[in-house]
């Protein structure tokens, strides 16, 4: 049982080993390193456009029985096939391109943030053995090419000559870099807890069940993290660059057709690279006992994203001032002492992982300053006028 269970949690591992093998009796050995290679790129290629159309899927579906409504269910058994539906709709429509518009900029700007949305999916664990690339640097590497996006979106709204679209663009901005701050502030308690940027080490540092969710700097990393993440995709309750009526439709107003669906692509892969580096840093990545290490990380995955799709179903949009506010006012003070209180939980810890006093002492400070900030951050009230009554 045993080694049934063994061989199906590698069995991804073993086709692509097999395959590497095989070129390797026809051809030169330094084939097999292009194969390998090869076989990565093609299965990231794959897997990242299945992802996007089937979430697509989910999120209707989910939001819908959240709304009393049935969803997509005409194209194929249950919906299945409404995706590709939705696909080749995408591609026959008109692209149409502004008179006035900036055509280098409006032809590169979906492609730029498809890019990287694609190239994080390199360094996310999907398994034991299951990382394209095993950098040293994996959190970096994710830190840098996911801020890639902002860019994107800049030259999306810029090239589209429409002040609808710079507004949106502006204000897209201004929300990214203001979440990518507490978001990496939040990333730090973990590489102290680990001492390594590998996604790998993060992950195997959490063996046995010592998720780093269960800490009080790991829970609250893990929350900070996730709505970081939330605002980075432009999900609601965070969509203000797309505020249908404010802004049109955002820095995306001027785009159709199959550039309109790249816009479209990057934010459902956006989602599923924040989820899946959430489950990665705060709940152990593919640890779990019994199933196969691969459909670990996908329920852990899915369920963050089912979270992500609650707050759409259930939560108004934030105003921007109240947006900007909970960055600066509320997530960055709060990641900043949490790395203090990692470091405390760091020193009075032991191998037993937790101890009443690396515990008590973290969670209070943690408890302390969430209550600070949120008296410092309650909005003014002014009393109730009561006026005398007049003869």
């Amino acid at each position: 049982m045993d080694q049934f269970l063994d061989n199906l949690d590698q069995i991804f591992v073993t086709l692509k080993t097999a395959l590497v093998k095989l070129s390797g009796l026809v051809f030169p050995d330094w084939v097999g390193v292009l194969v390998s290679i090869a076989v990565s790129i093609v299965a990231i290629a794959l897997l990242g456009p299945l992802i996007m159309m089937y979430l697509t899927l989910i999120e209707r579906k989910v939001v819908a029985r959240m709304q009393n409504r049935i969803g997509p269910n005409r194209v194929g058994k249950y919906g299945l096939l409404q995706p590709l539906a939705d696909g080749v709709k995408m591609l026959i429509k008109e692209d149409i391109v502004p008179r006035n518009a900036d055509k280098v900029l409006h032809l590169l700007a979906p492609i730029l943030i498809v890019a990287p949305a694609l190239l994080v999916f390199a360094v996310l664990p999907f398994g034991r053995n299951m990382t394209a690339v095993d950098l040293d640097v994996g959190i970096l590497f994710f830190a840098a090419i996911s801020s890639i996006g902002t860019i994107g979106i800049f030259m999306a709204a810029w090239g589209s000559n429409n002040k609808f679209s710079v507004l949106g663009g502006m204000r897209s901005v201004a929300q990214m870099i203001s979440y990518e701050i507490p978001m990496v502030m939040s990333v730090v308690p973990v590489l102290l807890a680990v001492g390594s940027l590998s996604t790998n080490a993060i992950v195997e540092a959490q063996a046995d069940w010592h998720w780093f969710v269960f800490t009080p700097w790991g829970f609250l990393g893990c929350v900070i993290f996730f709505l970081c993440g939330v605002a980075e995709c432009n999900r609601s309750p965070f969509d203000l660059a797309e505020a249908e009526s404010e802004i049109i439709a955002g820095f995306h107003t001027e785009y159709s057709g199959m550039k309109f669906a790249l816009f479209y692509m990057a934010e459902f892969m956006s989602a599923f690279t924040i989820s899946g580096m959430t489950t990665t840093l705060f709940l152990g990545g593919w640890q779990g006992p019994l199933l196969p290490s691969w459909l670990w990380f996908f329920l852990k995955t899915y369920g963050l994203i089912f979270i992500m799709l609650w707050f759409r179903a259930t939560l108004p949009r934030l105003r921007v001032d109240q947006l900007m506010a909970l960055a600066w006012k509320f997530l960055l003070p709060l990641s900043l002492v949490n790395i203090v209180a990692t470091c405390i939980w760091h020193f009075l810890s032991d191998e037993a992982f937790f101890t009443p006093a690396a515990f008590l002492v973290p969670l209070a400070l943690l408890v302390f300053s969430y209550w600070g900030l949120m008296k410092l951050n309650q909005p003014y009230m002014p009393e109730k006028r009561v006026y005398p009554l007049v003869d």
